[in-house]
């Protein structure tokens, strides 16, 4: 072996004995922000409490046939085991294969992208106005984003008393023109636009501010120049306005989507699922497996995983859409 070559591999070794008393990169990166990883710790330890047991819980119960009578409970002194057996996907394969989570599907998309559709909407269209030069333009503000500062189930209630067919406020109104009560949530198609209407209501200033802050951080310069260059007000829009919106919109349209998909409050306070079940999404029927009748646990935990299972494609599909330029 030449000298040279001698003195290369003499190099390596020395260079591998000093990596290996290197620490290594996890340990490296611990020693270097240990006060950030401390503080990150509580909340790492809560989440795994609050998160992570019980969708572990829910995966296991999920491939059992647990319920009310066979799981396991203490009454008194007397000890009854369990008796609930390992049935693998079939929780799985009878929901998929059923006519009533097709039905629930397809009502909750459609929920989900008329309310979705109308808080971008509407929110776009109040922020615009929002965003000009107005009187009072800050009490406008205040009265605007009061809906979203009421608790969900405060105003579920209102709306409730609203709709009432005896008593509410809309039929009053109508009986003040001469004209006949509604039965708002005695009729299926009703039932189901009055629960978006509530929805949209509650939804709207979320938007709004959102939307508000993103047009705020379009420079004025580019409408200016626009403007000089005989760009109308639907060109500006599109070429501007909307671009400008991209960061913002992908955001907001995407959390509003899994909000309004778990949306559980407006369902079951105003409607309570009803008539029948006509209004009832993917969560509340899920609800209320678990907690009516003989309760399914194993059921609950099966549709509760196939909600979150269709989230997570749908948050990964929007992701890449939007990555790729495909949504605003």
């Amino acid at each position: 072996m030449s000298s040279t070559a001698r003195g290369r591999a003499a190099g390596d070794a020395h260079a591998r004995g000093h990596r290996r008393g290197e620490p290594g990169r996890v340990r490296r990166a611990i020693r270097a922000h240990w006060y950030a990883w401390a503080m990150v710790a509580p909340v790492v330890v809560v989440m795994c409490a609050l998160v992570g047991w019980p969708l572990a819980r829910g995966i296991f119960l999920s491939l059992t046939d647990a319920t009310e009578a066979n799981i396991g409970r203490t009454i008194g002194v007397n000890v009854i085991p369990a008796s609930y057996e390992f049935v693998g996907l079939e929780n799985y394969a009878g929901i998929l294969t059923s006519g009533v989570f097709w039905a629930k599907l397809t009502w909750t998309a459609v929920w989900t992208v008329a309310c979705v559709a109308l808080h971008y909407g509407l929110g776009l269209g109040l922020a615009m106005l929002l965003n000009r030069r107005l009187r009072f333009r800050s009490v406008y503000r205040v009265l605007l984003i009061l809906p979203w500062a009421i608790p969900a189930f405060v105003a579920a209630f209102i709306w409730r008393y609203l709709y009432n067919s005896d008593y509410g406020v809309f039929n009053a109104m109508l009986g003040a023109v001469g004209l006949g009560p509604v039965g708002w949530l005695d009729d299926p198609t009703t039932a189901r636009i009055a629960v978006i209407a509530v929805n949209v209501w509650l939804g709207v200033p979320f938007m709004m501010v959102a939307l508000l802050g993103g047009l705020q951080g379009i420079s004025r310069e580019l409408y200016e120049a626009a403007e000089v260059d005989g760009a109308g007000p639907g060109q500006r829009f599109r070429h501007i306005t909307l671009p400008g919106l991209r960061a913002v919109s992908s955001t907001v349209i995407l959390l509003g989507t899994i909000w309004t998909f778990n949306m559980f409050p407006v369902i079951f306070l105003v409607t309570g699922g009803g008539p029948g079940s006509e209004t009832e999404i993917l969560v509340t029927y899920a609800f209320r497996e678990a907690f009516t009748g003989v309760r399914n646990y194993s059921g609950s935990a099966a549709w509760g995983l196939i909600i979150l299972g269709l989230l997570v494609l749908l948050a990964l599909g929007y992701r890449r859409a939007a990555q790729a330029g495909e949504v605003w």
